[in-house]
């Protein structure tokens, strides 16, 4: 059973990773669009193309209030909750097999 345990407490680390990314990516991608960038630069591209899965979606739902785009903030929103329900969750449960309890 210490092999599930472990490999939930490596799958905790991982989704933690990756959300922590995702979360820069966003805050990337709002800092961008407060500036007029070259949309040709591979950076900027690699931002557009990394964050928008994430935005689009809530774009889609969430209408501009008074010319501004909620989406960013919604989203670092959802990360952040399921960064601090999430993985907490997993160790937790890691912990609790490799326990044996």
């Amino acid at each position: 059973m210490f092999i599930v345990g472990y490999f939930l407490q490596a799958l905790a680390g991982v989704l933690h990773a990756v959300f922590v990314a995702a979360m820069i990516v966003v805050i990337a991608r709002a800092v961008l669009s407060w500036v007029s960038p070259d949309p040709y630069n591979p950076i900027v591209r690699a931002i557009h193309q990394l964050s928008e899965p994430l935005l689009f979606p809530v774009r889609r739902r969430v209408p501009y209030l008074g010319g501004i785009d909620f989406s960013p903030v919604l989203v670092l929103l959802g990360i952040m909750f399921l960064d601090e329900f999430l993985v907490p969750s997993l160790q937790r449960l890691a912990m609790q097999i490799l326990q044996g309890g």
